[in-house]
């Protein structure tokens, strides 16, 4: 995402996906005349019901990691759901200019609406745009463009809040375990892209608003192999350490192998998206990870219900607005084994 990402008004979910008809009650006041809250049930009803064929495009990256290849197995399954809905699925490519090729057949093809996640917003950016003034609604997946004129709807995750949500939940237990001065680890993703440094930003400032600081910090690639190199690493440094954040469960594989060869299990560990055997862990309670940050790819399933309602006309369940918001950002809840179990069905295989 990019910095404008920031700044801009969101839309916040709770972490699972976004039913068709099915999203968060509004109301404009607190006491809402009577029919204006029966008119709104009776279009949450008419929302949800089928409607009129919808044939939805779709393009994503490689499923080259686990993360990614649940983005693609989410949006199929969401599509699968209603009977009116056809999805028409490009294969993943991490090739710029094969991703451009993929959306503009899909274009030509003259698809209801278009479900992007862009390998790089900026790059993609030009044909979302195209698909847009071609009459094609576009939902724009995580990965944001440079401009709104790209999409319609922008739907992601929050890499900030998610750094924040992992410094607070970090800070929380040093303070209830009397920790004074914490020596506080990170392992984080690809240093270069924003959403690592936005992660990391998110993490170092919920630390220091509760006088806390990040220690010895690597950077790894979000693959199990580096994980476990750069903890390796990270763990010689550290001869003492209180407590470490992974950005990534994908990468968190390997974050653990390092840690169980370095016999290092005296600290806590928080992970980071939500995978399966992330939660898996966490429920044991067997090993030094307690908890981790969703960025949940169930943003993929929730993604197809808002293009099928922007495909039929339709607006958002039970909101008093006539039409889908522009932007929705899901929000980074905190998995510990007191609310795993609440979790499990959006975990990912890693």
């Amino acid at each position: 995402m990019t910095e404008q990402s920031l700044h801009r008004r969101r839309f916040l979910l709770g972490g699972a996906a976004v039913g068709a008809g099915a999203l968060l009650t509004a109301c404009t006041s607190n006491e809402a005349p009577a029919q204006n809250n029966a008119a709104n049930v009776a279009n949450a009803g008419a929302d949800s019901q089928p409607g009129t064929p919808v044939t939805i495009g779709f393009s994503a990256p490689a499923a080259d990691h686990g993360w990614m290849a649940a983005i693609t197995k989410n949006a199929r399954a969401q599509a699968q759901k209603f009977s009116e809905v056809t999805l028409n699925a490009t294969e993943g490519t991490n090739d710029v200019n094969q991703q451009i090729s993929q959306v503009e057949t899909l274009i030509n093809a003259k698809v209801n609406v278009l479900v992007i996640l862009p390998f790089d917003g900026k790059a993609l950016t030009a044909v979302g745009q195209q698909a847009m003034d071609a009459g094609i609604q576009v939902i724009n997946l995580d990965r944001v463009f440079d401009t709104p004129l790209a999409y319609r709807t922008w739907i992601g995750g929050d890499n900030y809040r998610m750094g924040v949500n992992a410094g607070n939940y970090i800070a929380q237990q040093m303070k209830a375990k009397n920790i004074a001065a914490p020596v506080i680890g990170e392992v984080a993703g690809i240093d270069s892209l924003p959403l690592t440094q936005e992660r990391s930003k998110g993490f170092k400032d919920a630390l220091a608003r509760q006088g806390f600081a990040v220690g010895p910090r690597v950077s790894a690639e979000f693959t199990p192999e580096s994980g476990e190199k750069q903890t390796s690493n990270l763990l010689q440094s550290a001869p003492k350490l209180d407590a470490l954040w992974n950005h990534d469960d994908d990468q968190g594989v390997g974050v653990i192998a390092a840690i169980n060869n370095a016999n290092r299990k005296n600290f806590l560990m928080v992970g980071g998206a939500g995978s399966k055997n992330a939660m898996n862990l966490i429920k044991s309670d067997a090993e030094p990870l307690k908890a981790t940050v969703l960025y949940s790819p169930s943003m993929a399933s929730s993604a197809i219900s808002l293009a099928r309602l922007l495909g039929q006309g339709k607006g958002a369940g039970d909101f008093a607005e006539h039409e889908i918001p522009a932007e929705i950002t899901t929000y980074s809840a905190v998995v510990t084994k007191e609310n795993v179990d609440k979790y499990m069905d959006v975990g990912f295989d890693s």
